[in-house]
């Protein structure tokens, strides 16, 4: 056990992995300096355009700041609220007079006067929408499902209205009163349809198709926009409140997504990515498309009085809240990268594809480091989700590495998006097979590059990347010397159990309910071929996980000892899914950095 308090077990089975006398911290990255860049995400415009709110996720908090769009000075509005990851985080939302922001925290719902002042917690729901400065639309769970409820914010009692006996997201108010939200049914798990529900508890489907998602769904002047799965991507549609009349404004080749309004309700803002990059785009009425922002990850566009504000990142550059003008200019709002990130040298990613075992052809994002004169050691990195992608997006912790010597090689594997619906499903029915093959075609891949040295060669992921590595590494064709399961998987039995509903639901979308497909539960989950890792493993687990519970690790980890496996096994109490608080996080990538330059000599 250690003696630190970020850190509960310590353990080991075998002989650990050594600090290499012979090695120094690579020469421009440092890990503290990756654990201190902050990130903005989940940005929403007052209703003047004006001002932004925004989620600024720090080293030790996930707070609601708040900047006008004409730039200058960022300001700090809430100090009370928990960290939060990014990728599953929640906004603050503007009342219609932008005189208060009704934001989530641990659950509960508060109220906060914009222009600063004491929160005020008002109820247990997350915030989704206002209808007048009175009353607030909010989803409230129970039972497995989640709904709508108008609150009061003079009398915070829940009234629940539209749907029910699913799960609503994605929620916005309409001009006249209304509420356009998608819904999840739970007979039909790939699918979702875009509703509106009048608060006095009448509600119509405006858009629904048989294991197709519509959703996303903003209206104006009486125009519905919407994205539905068309084909192989998303499409944008457009509708009246009615539902009556649908057409289909743009689609192909690209997914659509993150769909708003312009003030004058004659274009809409929207990102269009496909294969891991993605273009910041105008759309008007008639469906001609202008590119406003290229390449790179671009996230929640909206308007306001100055332009489109976004966030913007890329491989070469940390997340940033920029506003992008009419003639393409840009004005920054806030970079969150210390000047050490800045100024520090990015390896660009080249974009290749390969063979998986089965001929699927996979991409990926492949980093050279600066000296290749002598063949380097690599590192596959498969990524979470596993209904996600790795796109080009800023990796400071991939960036670290490249800078130490390592090629790092991240995949999208079978499963993710921005490849097409047939793509995404691909993996459905076939967690660990399929999939797994793709990771351990990675490896081979990367065997036949001549500035790559094939015998020195791991896998590493989190989340689903871990169940990733975890199932390369029983896979009797892998090539990896030595694997790191970050929060991951071992038995989808047994975590289909444990996990909260979220992970569950997931689960069951893409596998089904264990009772319906047993085979493929069991021919997904490693534990049952954990005998054929032979090569040293390195997990680590938050104990406050409730996505991917502890016990998985705990599992893993009792069977490697019970077969006299090479382990190391690491703990932290304070973290969840993802390890946001800057200790515990630069604890596990100093461990990881040790493992791997002592496994791959």
């Amino acid at each position: 056990m250690s003696s630190t308090p970020w850190v509960g077990r310590d353990e080991r089975g075998g002989v650990p992995s050594q600090v290499r006398p012979d090695f120094s911290p690579p020469p421009h990255w440092r890990l503290e300096a990756v654990a201190a860049t902050q990130r903005p995400h989940d940005l929403t415009v007052s209703p003047d355009g004006a001002r932004v709110a925004f989620i600024l996720s720090t080293e030790s908090s996930s707070d609601v700041w708040v900047a006008h769009a004409s730039g200058g000075p960022v300001r700090r509005l809430t100090t009370d609220r928990e960290m939060a990851s990014f990728w599953e985080d929640t906004p603050a939302f503007w009342s219609p007079s932008g005189e208060h922001l009704a934001y989530v925290s641990g659950g509960d719902l508060y109220l906060i006067p914009a222009v600063g002042g004491p929160s005020k917690k008002l109820i247990a729901a997350t915030p989704a929408a206002w209808l007048d400065d009175d009353r607030l639309v909010v989803v409230v769970e129970r039972d497995r499902t989640t709904r709508l409820a108008v609150v009061d914010v003079g009398d915070p009692w829940p009234r629940p209205f539209g749907p029910s006996g699913g799960d609503v997201t994605q929620v916005s108010a309409t001009g006249d009163g209304r509420v356009l939200a998608t819904y999840w049914p739970k007979d039909d798990r790939n699918r979702s349809d875009v509703v509106i529900a009048d608060p006095t508890g009448e509600w119509a489907t405006l858009a629904g198709h048989p294991d197709r998602r519509s959703r996303g769904g903003v209206e104006d002047a009486g125009t519905v926009a919407y994205l539905l799965e068309d084909g192989d991507w998303a499409a944008i549609y457009l509708t009246d409140t009615n539902g009556s009349q649908h057409r289909r404004l743009v689609g192909g080749e690209a997914d659509f997504a993150n769909l708003s309004f312009s003030p004058d309700g004659k274009r809409l803002a929207g990102i269009r990515s496909a294969g891991g990059i993605s273009d910041l785009v105008t759309i008007d009425l008639s469906g001609s498309v202008v590119t406003i922002a290229k390449g790179g990850s671009w996230q929640t566009p909206r308007w306001t009085s100055h332009g489109i504000v976004a966030i913007e990142e890329s491989a070469t550059s940390a997340p940033r809240l920029v506003v992008v003008h009419h003639d393409g200019s840009q004005t920054e709002l806030l970079d969150g990268a210390p000047l050490p990130v800045r100024q520090g040298p990015h390896a660009s990613p080249e974009r290749v594809a390969y063979r998986s075992l089965d001929g699927l052809e996979i991409e990926g994002f492949l980093f050279r480091p600066g000296d290749t004169s002598s063949p380097v050691p690599a590192i596959v990195y498969p990524h979470g989700g596993p209904t996600s992608a790795y796109a080009d997006e800023w990796d400071g912790h991939a960036q670290y590495f490249i800078d130490k010597g390592y090629a790092w090689f991240a995949i999208n594997f079978r499963g993710s998006t921005g490849y097409g619906l047939e793509f995404e499903r691909a993996n459905h029915d076939d967690w660990g097979v399929g999939d797994t093959d793709d990771c351990v075609a990675a490896g081979q891949y990367l065997r036949t590059l001549d500035w790559v040295d094939g015998n020195r060669v791991a896998i590493f992921g989190s989340s689903y990347g871990s169940y990733m590595a975890l199932t390369a590494l029983v896979h009797p064709n892998n090539p990896f010397v030595c694997g790191v399961a970050k929060y991951g998987d071992c038995n989808i039995l047994t975590s289909w159990a444990q996990g909260d509903r979220g992970g569950g639901d997931d689960l069951e979308r893409m596998m089904r309910h264990p009772s319906l497909n047993p085979a493929g539960y069991q021919r997904g989950s490693p534990i049952h071929e954990i005998e054929r890792i032979d090569k040293p493993i390195l997990i680590a687990h938050g104990e406050q996980d409730r996505r991917v519970h502890p016990k998985q690790s705990e599992e893993l980890v009792s069977e490697l000892e019970r077969l006299g496996r090479s382990y190391e096994y690491v703990t932290y109490p304070t973290e969840g899914h993802g390890l946001l608080r800057r200790e515990p996080q630069l604890h596990f990538y100093r461990r990881l950095e040790r493992f791997l330059d002592w496994h791959l000599m």
